[in-house]
């Protein structure tokens, strides 16, 4: 993957995450497993692309 791309990835999920944290309503202790989870697969997902991580090789979603 491009650098380009890559930022622009991080930018949206960092966008939809803030709308999510700002606009709407849900308990802070929802909001913070919902930060943490989403912290841990990005860096899972920027490991994988720079190969720290083997094992999501056969990793598929869809078709």
């Amino acid at each position: 993957m491009d650098l380009m791309p890559f930022l622009i990835t991080l930018a949206i999920i960092g966008a939809l995450l803030w709308v999510v944290n700002a606009y709407i309503p849900m308990d802070r202790k929802i909001k913070q497993i919902l930060n943490i989870v989403m912290v841990v697969a990005v860096a899972l997902w920027v490991c994988n692309l720079f190969g720290v991580f083997d094992f999501f090789q056969g990793f598929h979603i869809g078709k």
